[in-house]
Order: C-alpha cells, then structure tokens, then sequence
C-alpha cells in the first residue's frame, strides 16, 4: 500500500488554500492515496495561540500529527523550511519529501526582511515593498490570527546548515520557481544527498502552489499521478 502523504503549507495561509483551492487534495485522492493536511498554529483551522512561548517546539507540533508509518510528505515555503527540520532529525519518519518555495534562503538570515514581513502579517501596509504587500494580503484571510503569526515570527526556528541537511537521506524533489525570491535552489539541492531539482519557468514564490508544472512534477515524484 502506497504511504499516506503530508501536506505543509507556508506563511499566512493554510491547507485548504494552498492543497485545496490548487486542486493537490482531490488529485491525490483520485489516484487513491491518503492525505494529512497539517495547519500550523495561527493558520486554518489550528489552534491560535499568542504567546511565543506556544511556537518554541512547532516542529515537534507538526511531527506529533504524523502517521505512525513512514509517510511521504510535501511542504511550502515555511513548511518546507519545517519539515527539512523534522527530517533531518527524524529520517525514519519519511518515504520521499517534496520542498517547494525554499533555496538559498534557508542559510541566510535577512533580519530587516524579517520585520517587514513581519508587520505586514501584523496589520501594516507597505505600498513599496511588493513581498511584504502579498503577505499583508495572505494575512487578511478569515482563517488566519495575525497576532498569532507575529507570535510565531518572534520564535527563531532552527538553524539549518549543510551539516544538518546531511542526515537527510530519504530521496527529495526540490522546486523553485525561476522568479522566486528564494532561490537559487543550488545550495540546498547541492547539500542533500539525494536530490532532484524541477525548476519552475516564469514562476515566482507566490503563483508556485498553484503551477501545474509543480502539481505535475510533485504527483510523479510520489508515485501519485492519477492519469
């Protein structure tokens, strides 16, 4: 029997939005595989706490809402920056991993980008600043806490390094749009063992969830192409 396969979603948005509304869940039931939509807190239909202190362990969080079998798994953006971590740490807990929206960002820390995006999920408005403008208007989403997604901002995620991506093992796709701001992917496919990259033309970070070419190249990795 095929792994069931979890789905991570990013900053200021949730599974329904990003595998639902794009078309992943009914694709992957249509071709009989089960799926475990996890929401981070603050996002969807997760709890929203405002303590920072609710955030320190979201790995750990996310981890306890696997299967008990090793399971396949895809995360966006912020959830995939989560579920690198839980799989380096816990390689047994996974069949394959599909990371989308995440490159050369996951070793560089731009702390001034951080509080722009930071305010904007709070509530302020930069007509300047494009990146920061779209996540203001992720955050404005009926299923979505702004306090708590400024919470969690507060709460530093762990490092991750070549060192640390090292352990995992388990093969990995990587996608990266051609216009997404967190790229290039050649540092992070370069410090996986076991990794392809399919990168995405005239795709940037935002329109990624969405990009059959993303939908298509994931299916096929997971053995899950229902046609």
């Amino acid at each position: 029997m095929a792994p069931p396969i979890v789905l991570l979603h990013g900053l200021a948005t949730s599974s329904a939005r990003t595998w639902g509304e794009t078309g992943w869940l009914d694709l992957l039931a249509d071709a009989g595989r089960e799926t475990v939509p996890i929401d981070l807190p603050g996002h969807g239909v997760a709890p929203k706490p405002h303590d920072p202190d609710a955030f320190r362990d979201l790995e750990g969080l996310v981890l306890s809402q696997f299967p008990d079998e090793p399971a396949d798994a895809i995360g966006f953006s912020l959830g995939a920056r989560i579920l690198l971590t839980i799989a380096a740490a816990n390689p047994e807990r996974f069949n394959r991993l599909v990371v989308a929206g995440v490159g050369t960002n996951l070793f560089e820390r731009d702390e001034e980008r951080g509080r722009r995006i930071a305010a904007a999920v709070g509530g302020e408005e930069d007509p300047e600043d494009p990146e920061a403008r779209h996540f203001h208007a992720l955050a404005d989403a009926d299923d979505i806490d702004r306090e708590s997604l400024v919470a969690m901002m507060k709460t530093p995620r762990p490092d991750i390094s070549g060192d640390v991506l090292s352990a995992v093992t388990m093969p990995v796709l990587v996608v990266l749009g051609d216009q997404d701001f967190a790229g290039p992917a050649d540092p992070l496919v370069d410090a996986l063992p076991d990794a392809t990259l399919k990168t995405l033309r005239g795709v940037d970070h935002f329109a990624t969830p969405k990009s059959f070419d993303f939908i298509d190249a994931g299916l096929e990795f997971l053995g899950a192409n229902p046609f």
